[in-house]
């Protein structure tokens, strides 16, 4: 059986985004990144059934069971190939959220082209609904998320993406919440992206466990675990905009 290099994305080499093995011990988990990005077009395709495949296997079989292997033979193309571009499987998987986080700021960015047409509870409304169908629609969503939770280091490179996300919605909220200094709201968008990856998390797993055990139905406690989280975050928003206009 062949075994996959950096297994422990805390001791990859420092071009496949782990630590040297030679390097100080770091306080910091490492961001892990893809060994390069492909330039040319040939390349790229590979790069880009590389990533469908990796959300294929992982759908399929849990991260568990995930083995780049694996990937490399869905893709098509040899194991070497795949180890140009990444170190190992958390690597795949950091960058299966990296895009999926870029596909969330795109559809931030056409949300924000509303305003001012929109208040931000509308556009918080209209936001989460969409990011409650993915979820629930796709799958690999909630793999790719959960599979980013399995280390300190995949945590890390999760929470960058996360911020990137966070960083948008900061934006947009800034002419819906004028009285609300910059600092808090970028503060406010993290606990806002966290949480609502968390609750979505939830609502998938729960409505799972009980369409199994109780005869539930998936959608049913998904819906529902999204209406209490509009109304927690629209709550939330609400009163600091309104502690903001006092003081």
């Amino acid at each position: 059986m062949t075994l996959e290099p950096s297994e422990n994305p805390e001791s990859s080499t420092p071009d496949s985004g782990g630590a040297s093995t030679d390097d100080p011990v770091q306080n910091e988990p490492n961001i892990l990144v893809p060994r390069r990005r492909p330039i040319q077009e040939r390349s790229r395709r590979k790069f880009q059934a590389l990533l469908s495949s990796s959300r294929e296997v992982l759908v399929e079989m849990g991260f568990d069971s995930f083995t780049c292997e694996e990937v490399a033979s869905r893709a098509g193309v040899p194991i070497g190939t795949l180890y140009q571009f990444f170190a190992n499987k958390y690597v795949l998987v950091c960058e299966l959220d990296r895009q999926d986080a870029h596909g969330v700021i795109e559809e931030i960015e056409r949300f924000a082209q509303k305003i001012p047409a929109l208040d931000w509870p509308e556009l918080l409304n209209d936001f989460l609904e969409h990011l409650a169908d993915l979820w629930l629609r796709d799958p690999s969503r909630r793999a790719v998320w959960l599979a980013t939770q399995a280390t300190p280091a995949t945590r890390a490179t999760a929470a960058v993406n996360e911020r990137e996300i966070a960083r948008m919605i900061a934006s947009v909220l800034a002419p819906l919440m004028p009285a609300t200094d910059r600092e808090r709201r970028a503060f406010m968008a993290e606990v806002l992206v966290h949480v609502s990856y968390s609750m979505l998390n939830f609502s998938v797993s729960t409505g799972h466990s009980a369409s199994i055990s109780e005869g539930g139905n998936v959608e049913e406690v998904h819906d529902a675990t999204v209406t209490e989280l509009k109304r927690m975050l629209t709550a939330y928003l609400w009163l600091a905009e309104k502690e903001a206009q006092v003081d």
